[in-house]
């Protein structure tokens, strides 16, 4: 399955972005997503992540009540909507799929290109 993320760009802080992950070749409705990210100088870590069917999601601590994954299975999308923004949400944020549900990044299989976002104080 190929992926490409979108939706990035630079919002003050307090603001909200929505970045969504587009899937074309394979079944989308087989493989659990997720949304990763990367800031300048770190490692990429767990943003959120939803089942198969939509039902289970999940959330890294730092970004629950202020994010919502959601998906679209006849679209083929996975969306992150991302509220009331930090400074420290500034990053390259990347989709990811695999069969079933995970929040390890190492257990995915397939990774978009990745979309910036900058968030300024």
């Amino acid at each position: 399955v190929q992926l490409q993320a979108s939706g990035g760009g630079l919002v003050q802080a307090g603001g909200s972005l929505r970045l969504s992950c587009a899937a074309s070749g394979g079944t989308f409705s087989y493989y659990g997503m997720g949304w990763f990210r990367q800031a300048p100088g770190k490692e990429r870590e767990f943003v959120a992540a939803i089942s198969r069917s939509g039902r289970i999601t999940y959330y890294t601590d730092s970004v629950k009540g202020r994010f919502t994954i959601s998906r679209d299975n006849a679209k083929k999308t996975v969306d992150l909507q991302m509220n009331s923004l930090k400074p420290e949400d500034t990053a390259v944020y990347y989709c990811a799929a695999r069969f079933g549900f995970t929040t390890t990044e190492g257990e995915y299989d397939y990774w978009g290109q990745g979309t910036l976002v900058t968030v300024s104080s």
